[in-house]
């Protein structure tokens, strides 16, 4: 076959048509035909191995892309929702809101050489700002017996209400999972540390301890009466109180206070706060409170303040009564005296003391409804007023002996035994 200058030998098997038009366009013709036919069906299977691998890893890709656009939008929006609720928890407290560094550089990082004590909220700090300001910052425990409702309850509240016999709050700090609460220093700390340990008890002269009943009555009538808010304490107890520089009481902690409105003068709970040996009976037992049940514990405190002995944890001898009981005892035997700390000695006014005896007893009635108000308790004391005889009050025995005192959320009143 003769192809321009050049010869080339072509083998081909299968039948070939000739055509007089030409042998090498005939011949180009049906080589090409082949050749494009057989081209064309490699192709197409080729396109279809091709579609079946790239078509997954496609699908990946967007699923990979689609995921990591959820995953970003989902942080974005989680991160303006959680600043958004900061700041709005921030402009809820109606605190001041210090920035946590500053109270971090305040109490040298909580050093335990700052720490001043613990209570059910946390660990409390001594500490200094920047102007020189001496604070006590109550740092929220992750552990704590209290939570983040606590705290915003015990911000709000304090927020609202201001009385010399309040501890007064200066403000808040609130940074992720860290809350902290800043309250004016009270250099004596508090009222516990003073009467029953007794290298400290013979601080409190008579007058003193006198004043302190009276303000810690004065800070309750505010709470419960003359204040915008009606608040019931519910864990009033001598380390909720303090003592500043003169040795004025102060009403702290009120992580578990509640607020009552309108005409409300009771409430039910399930879940029982407080502290045993303070609690009122109807409180413990049934977990209803009002002003009548931190009138009782005011009483046990009044108690506590003339005897410089705990109610709970320490049963007198020849009866096995708790404070209150050894209180009745020697008021039936016209001997109540005998309840007074041995460390004031003779410097006491009797009709003082007996009086707020008397007063106290009929605090800690069992019934709520034979205890006074407040404002009569404030009455009783300032005045020469003739006053009911009290009857036997509630919780005069205790079922065990357990030393110091504690709180707890849901107390099991199987301890404690009311007459």
């Amino acid at each position: 076959m003769e192809l321009g200058s050049t010869a080339e030998l072509v083998m081909w098997k299968g039948p070939i048509e000739l055509y007089r038009s030409g042998p090498w366009n005939v011949f180009e013709k049906r080589l090409g035909s082949f050749l494009l036919q057989t081209i064309g069906e490699d192709a197409k299977g080729g396109h279809k191995k091709m579609v079946a691998v790239l078509l997954p890893v496609f699908l990946l890709i967007l699923v990979i892309v689609f995921a990591i656009t959820y995953i970003h939008r989902r942080k974005r929006k989680l991160r303006e929702k959680t600043e958004s609720t900061s700041k709005e928890k921030k402009e809820d407290l109606e605190l001041p809101c210090l920035d946590f560094a500053t109270i971090v550089r305040a109490t040298n990082d909580f050093s335990s050489e700052k720490r001043l004590g613990q209570g059910g909220f946390g660990p409390v700090y001594r500490g200094r700002l920047a102007d020189g300001q001496e604070i006590a910052a109550k740092r929220l425990s992750n552990n704590s017996a209290q939570g983040t409702k606590e705290f915003k309850n015990e911000v709000i509240l304090c927020a609202k209400l201001q009385h010399r016999n309040l501890i007064k709050v200066l403000g808040c700090s609130i940074q992720g999972e860290e809350k902290v609460l800043i309250y004016e220093y009270m250099p004596n700390k508090s009222l516990d540390s003073f009467l029953f340990y007794s290298s400290q008890s013979g601080l409190l002269n008579w007058p003193k301890r006198f004043n302190i009943i009276f303000g810690i009555a004065r800070g309750l009538l505010y709470l419960h009466q003359d204040s915008r808010l009606r608040i019931i304490h519910r864990d009033l107890k001598a380390s909720n109180i303090l003592l500043d520089n003169e040795l004025n009481p102060k009403i702290s902690d009120f992580g578990v206070a509640r607020m009552f409105s309108g005409n409300q003068t009771e409430e039910n709970t399930k879940k029982v706060k407080g502290t045993h040996g303070y609690m009122a009976p109807e409180y413990a037992i049934a977990g209803l409170f009002s002003m009548k049940s931190d009138v009782f514990s005011f009483g046990v405190l009044v108690l506590e303040i003339v005897s410089g002995k705990r109610n709970r944890g320490i049963l007198f001898p020849n009866h096995g009564l708790n404070l209150l009981g050894h209180a009745w005892r020697l008021w039936k035997e016209d001997t109540p005296l005998k309840l007074v700390d041995a460390s004031l000695g003779d410097t006491f006014t009797i009709s003082e003391v007996v009086r707020c005896i008397h007063v106290a007893l009929l605090c800690v009635q069992l019934h709520p409804e034979d205890r006074p108000n407040m404002g009569s308790v404030i009455l009783m004391l300032s005045s020469g007023i003739t006053l009911a005889q009290p009857k036997e009050p509630g919780f005069l025995i205790e079922r065990m002996s357990v030393a110091g005192e504690s709180s707890t959320n849901e107390l099991t009143v199987t301890l404690l035994e009311a007459r």
